[in-house]
């Protein structure tokens, strides 16, 4: 898969998904159903979800159900749907493995600046979507994408905004970094979800404002974004990883209508 495989339609493309992988049946059931919803609109779709979850405020929160187990269900997915699917990585000796299962690596926000990760991203031939750091000017991410096209992923770069640390325990969205990041060259994805957390709360459980998420959606769409990530679940109040912020499956559908109609209006 290439990057214009999602970029070369008239719609914007999908990177959906739970957070974390809590199992295959749980993940083959969403990849199904999103999977639906996409092709009748024809949004190329991208499977997402993280096979560990590194980074947890608590000791006790869930973090996966072992790495070769979720990056099987992984593998599972895009086999038996035939979709590219997505999965963070978190160190550079993850890079190689987790390629051997997916289609694109992506670069947590925390990590968006470690250079021997994102060479080992690159090395591996498969598209690299770097998220934004919350700390980083939309200009600085040119810099973490060079590192990429330096060993050689020159056309296999996406670039995510994901919100910026606004005080101790919430984020906002400077719409401006979209454009800024499309001037680079490369496709730029807007995190719905990830955007409206609300991190480092007192009872070490991230919260969130999942009412604003087709607000967040519809102004990236308006501003030019390529894709959108959004995590969604059958049931975030049971989700094991940032349910608060992520959107109920049955809403998706409806919310892609009305994003379809921004994106035909602008275009």
């Amino acid at each position: 898969m290439t990057i214009r495989d999602l970029t070369a339609g008239d719609n914007f493309f999908l990177l959906a998904g739970p957070c974390v992988i809590e199992g295959e049946d749980m993940a083959m059931r969403i990849a199904e159903r999103v999977m639906a919803m996409t092709s009748e609109r024809n949004i190329p779709y991208v499977f997402k979800g993280s096979y560990r979850k590194a980074n947890r405020s608590r000791l006790d929160s869930f973090t996966g159900i072992g790495d070769e187990n979720a990056l099987r269900v992984l593998r599972r997915v895009r086999e038996t749907f035939n979709i590219p699917v997505v999965t963070d990585i978190h160190s550079a000796e993850e890079a190689e493995m987790a390629a051997e299962y997916v289609d694109i690596l992506q670069i947590p926000a925390f990590l968006c600046r470690q250079t021997d990760l994102l060479m080992a991203a690159a090395k591996t031939g498969r598209i690299v979507n770097i998220k934004k750091g919350q700390f980083l000017s939309p200009e600085s991410m040119k810099f973490a994408a060079e590192k990429v096209v330096s060993e050689g992923g020159a056309g296999n770069v996406m670039l995510t905004e994901r919100g910026t640390t606004f005080g101790y325990q919430d984020l906002v969205v400077d719409f401006r970094s979209i454009p800024t990041m499309r001037s680079f060259g490369y496709p730029v994805v807007m995190d719905i979800t990830h955007s409206l957390q609300q991190p480092n709360q007192t009872a070490g459980v991230t919260g969130g404002v999942p009412q604003m998420i087709e607000t967040i959606a519809k102004a990236a769409i308006a501003v030019g974004a390529d894709g959108l990530f959004i995590e969604t679940h059958e049931n975030p109040s049971v989700a094991k990883s940032d349910g608060a912020n992520m959107l109920r499956l049955d809403l998706l559908e409806g919310l892609l209508d009305r994003l379809l109609k921004v994106r035909c209006a602008i275009r």
